[in-house]
């Protein structure tokens, strides 16, 4: 008799997936986060999934507004621990911002300009 198949991640799993895989020293967005857990336009799920996280190894700092700025307060403790955390790896920060890569959709490689 053939196995069931595997249950469906839940949406905060896949979410929460798409984030470890996030490589050090790099960056992504909300909405690519979504996209890559297999719910696009769902960015700010990603961000309540983040709000509620409590898991200290998970990468959060990583994750950034589709323009590059930080979503906390400039002001915060948490924009203070993002900003070291992605510096401490190497990554750029400018006034609460970094650049974002571009995204790695067909489109994107065939249209933007080079």
């Amino acid at each position: 008799m053939p196995k069931p198949p595997a249950p469906k991640p839940s949406a905060a799993d896949a979410i929460l997936a798409a984030i470890r895989a996030v490589p050090r020293g790099q960056v992504a967005g909300y909405g690519m986060i979504a996209q890559r857990a297999g719910l696009p336009g769902r960015a700010r799920l990603v961000a309540r999934v983040l709000s509620q996280n409590d898991d200290r190894s998970l990468p959060w700092h990583r994750i950034l507004r589709s323009d590059g700025r930080i979503a906390m307060p400039a002001d915060s403790p948490g924009f203070a621990e993002q900003s070291q955390r992605l510096r401490a790896e190497g990554v750029d920060v400018r006034n609460g911002r970094v650049r974002m890569p571009r995204e790695d959709s067909l489109d994107a490689a065939i249209w933007s300009p080079r």
